[in-house]
């Protein structure tokens, strides 16, 4: 069980590290003008293509492999609920990240909710028993199947929407894919190659894969690093742990079933208000700028020399 939980801690560090690097390989590969940032549009296939070719995202990749198999550990021991909600504290880890990469600014309720979604995901992990049954019948193997064409679909479709809803929609839609995911990791029977190419879990997991990562590589294109982080926590956090309960058998420990609800309530409120606050900090940032006509021109003079100092993307 110890394992398990440094497992899903492990994973959480890498998922919330990773996000980070490839929000920052999405905004230097991006070719949206700044004119159409609020405009909306679709899924750019060669947005990723771009991002290839830069080294911080491939070793974003590899940061994500090591959270994944590390994610696969703990979901061999440990219920969906308490995997999906430890992990959920990369948001925490992409926060205190962004704040240091990217030189976002965290207010202290920032900070707050930050500690707040910690806490939530402690009381969460202390809480979790054992893990339930994983075998299912091929009812729920197609319902999972369904559940990823769905989220491609829903998700091409909500790429023309403008900001501000863009980005969160876009991230919760690929929360959702990453619940399948996780979903389908968790019904695996094992690792080896005879059981993975047998069961169709394997297929739905490499499909959910990359339908949520280009979703949420676009919900990063124009978007709050933060924002779409935290949409996407809370839509693969809640619904996995819903089916794992009510499918997979899976429950806390004896007596500790009002911690867990605790712990599940404290992380999506900081949750929330932690991507709330984010981007309230960014449109005040900006409010205060226009009122300000001397710091609005420097800001502008200093987003013109760095834009001259970065190089032009490739051509895809």
């Amino acid at each position: 069980m110890l394992v398990s939980l440094l497992a899903a801690l492990v994973s959480a560090f890498c998922y919330g590290i990773a996000a980070v690097m490839q929000a920052m390989s999405v905004r230097a590969a991006s070719r949206r003008p700044a004119a159409e940032a609020d405009a909306g549009g679709r899924v750019d296939p060669g947005l990723v293509v771009r991002m290839l070719r830069q080294g911080p995202f491939l070793a974003s990749i590899l940061i994500d492999l090591i959270g994944f198999v590390a994610q696969l550990v703990a979901l061999r021991r440990l219920p969906l609920f308490a995997v999906q909600a430890i992990i959920a504290s990369n948001l925490a880890v992409t926060a205190v990240f962004a704040a240091w990469l990217m030189k976002a600014r965290l207010s202290a309720r920032e900070w707050l909710a930050v500690a707040g979604v910690v806490l939530g995901v402690g009381l969460l992990g202390s809480s979790a028993g054992a893990e339930g049954a994983a075998s299912v019948g091929w009812a729920f193997q197609l319902g999972l199947i369904i559940a990823v064409a769905g989220v491609a679909l829903v998700g091409i479709a909500a790429a023309r929407l403008p900001n501000p809803a863009r980005t969160p929609i876009l991230g919760a839609i690929a929360g959702l894919g990453y619940g399948v995911l996780a979903v389908s990791a968790r019904i695996l029977p094992g690792f080896t190659p005879a059981q993975l190419v047998r069961n169709p879990a394997t297929y739905t997991l490499a499909a959910a894969g990359i339908v949520s990562f280009m979703l949420y590589a676009a919900a990063l294109d124009g978007g709050s690093v933060t924002t779409a982080t935290a949409a996407v926590i809370l839509a693969e956090t809640l619904p996995p742990a819903l089916i794992g309960v009510l499918f997979l058998g899976d429950s806390t420990r004896h007596g500790l079933a009002v911690v867990a609800g605790l712990g599940f309530v404290l992380a999506v409120i900081c949750a929330v208000a932690l991507a709330r606050f984010g981007e309230a900090g960014e449109h005040g940032h900006q409010e205060e700028s226009a009122r300000q006509p001397g710091k609005q021109d420097a800001a502008l003079r200093r987003a013109a020399l760095h834009s001259s100092e970065l190089p032009e993307p490739p051509m895809a």
